[in-house]
């Protein structure tokens, strides 16, 4: 009994023996009267000649593919398509067994469904003499394809370490891989153009979802997640580092945790820990944390601290609740319109009202390359201001007799019932030249900017008129 591989050795030899003998038989014309003499006497009026060329096609995978094959005065000779030592066809004769490839037109090859083994050289052979020959080459281009490691798409890590992603990709041509950071409000940012993205020292900031894509140039990009947690002692940031308060006020404290959600959040006042009453409550939604204080009494006033714990460590933040007024945000713009004065413009947050202002301020001498600042002036100014809501004024003073083209700096520092705030952060002013007319577009563009910050520029110029008007007739 013969085995399946005899078998289709013999059919292979059958097929080209058969072909064999289709391009040894003579060009014989009936209408001659020549008498047959041999095949070697036997010769085509006409050679025949290739009107094709060969060619390097590209196709994709899963697509097909036709080869042309054109000859002119083929006569009695056959065309033989191969690959390698592998004939495939001969003539319109089907050779190979595999029924994805079959002559179309003339004696054009096609091959449907293409697969990566199909790349190669196909030869389309004339089985003359010369046994002259075409060739066609064939790419076989495949889209990219993407496997992440880890398979999971999960990456965990202490803090300070360091994390390789790894992405590898398969196609042709090669595929060229590129890394990004997602992010929900600024869109993807690019890292790297390598198949690893190794990140050193890792921190909170390094967690989120990291995105290898891989592109080719074949059909579509294929991307793939990877979400990186990272292990850390918690980290906390207080939304108010200082907070104002008064008798009878609700108040909050709010800690935000960074890192681990899972962190154990405690609060402290003056090193005391604190549970929950019927004035104070604790409540969390996702990483903010508030500590909220109502009707609050003299005795809440101090340092209140929150701690968070997780299995890697302990982090304190510190907050201080008073009822001292804050320190003084300056307001008012730098240029003067004035030769010789200035209206000096600033909010304070304070409930209780103000008992004590006390302002300074002193002249700068400078050039482009000296500067030396002068005596400080002190003035202790009655609080007259305007409320703009429940913990809040707006103060003007106008600064006189100043000198005219000169710089200045001011600081300011207040108090109520509870003491005095801090002092304020020093604010730079400039007095007009003689030389230099009121330019309201340039006080603008030096001063403050935005709907609400100018509302409250506008408020301060009619403050400061009345209080100009105020001064001239009460002294």
């Amino acid at each position: 009994m013969r085995s399946p591989w005899h078998t289709r050795q013999f059919s292979e030899v059958g097929y080209l023996l058969l072909f064999l003998s289709l391009i040894s038989l003579p060009n014989i014309d009936s209408h001659t009267d020549a008498s047959y003499s041999g095949i070697e006497n036997e010769t085509p009026s006409v050679a025949p000649k290739f009107l094709s060329r060969g060619h390097l096609y590209k196709v994709i995978v899963g697509e097909t593919i036709e080869l042309p094959c054109k000859v002119q005065n083929l006569g009695s000779f056959v065309l033989l398509w191969r690959k390698g030592s592998s004939v495939l066809t001969a003539g319109h004769l089907k050779i190979s067994r595999d029924p994805r490839f079959k002559i179309v037109g003339d004696y054009n090859l096609q091959i449907n469904g293409v697969k990566t083994q199909d790349a190669g050289d196909y030869i389309c052979q004339l089985g003359d003499q010369e046994n002259r020959d075409q060739v066609h080459t064939v790419e076989i281009l495949v889209p990219p394809t993407l496997r992440a490691l880890p398979h999971n798409g999960q990456v965990t890590a202490r803090k300070g370490s360091t994390v390789t992603l790894e992405c590898k990709a398969s196609g042709n041509p090669v595929p060229t891989i590129y890394w990004f950071k997602k992010d929900m409000f600024s869109g993807p940012t690019h890292l790297s153009d390598s198949s690893t993205l190794i990140l050193e020292n890792v921190d909170r900031h390094h967690a989120g979802i990291y995105q290898c894509s891989a592109d080719n140039g074949v059909k579509e990009r294929v991307s793939m997640d990877i979400q990186l947690t990272i292990l850390s002692p918690p980290e906390i940031t207080v939304e108010k580092s200082w907070v104002h308060a008064a008798e009878g006020y609700d108040i909050e404290l709010v800690c935000i945790v960074h890192g681990d959600v899972n962190s154990e959040m405690l609060w402290y006042q003056n090193s005391f820990l604190l549970d929950a009453t019927d004035r104070r409550s604790m409540y969390s939604r996702d990483d903010r944390y508030s500590l909220i204080i109502r009707n609050f009494q003299s005795s809440d006033f101090g340092n209140y601290s929150c701690v968070a714990d997780n299995a890697l460590g302990r982090t304190k933040k510190y907050i201080e609740v008073s009822g001292r007024p804050g320190p003084a945000d300056f307001i008012s713009p730098a240029l003067s319109g004035s030769l010789d004065h200035y209206n000096l413009t600033w909010t304070i947050e304070t409930i209780p009202a103000l008992e004590e202002t006390k302002l300074l301020y002193r002249r700068l001498l400078m050039n482009e390359t000296y500067q030396h600042p002068g005596k400080w002036h002190e003035f202790h100014i009655k609080a007259t201001a305007v409320r703009t809501d429940n913990t809040h004024y707006i103060m003007s003073y106008v600064i006189k007799n100043l000198e005219h083209n000169a710089v200045y700096e001011a600081i300011v520092q207040a108090r109520n019932k509870y003491g005095w705030n801090e002092i304020s952060d020093i604010h730079q002013f400039y007095t007009r030249n003689h030389d230099l007319l009121l330019d309201l577009d340039m006080e603008y563009k030096m001063g403050i900017s935005g709907g609400v910050k100018n509302k409250i520029w506008i408020t301060c110029v009619l403050l400061s008129f009345c209080l100009c008007l105020f001064e001239t007739y009460s002294f």
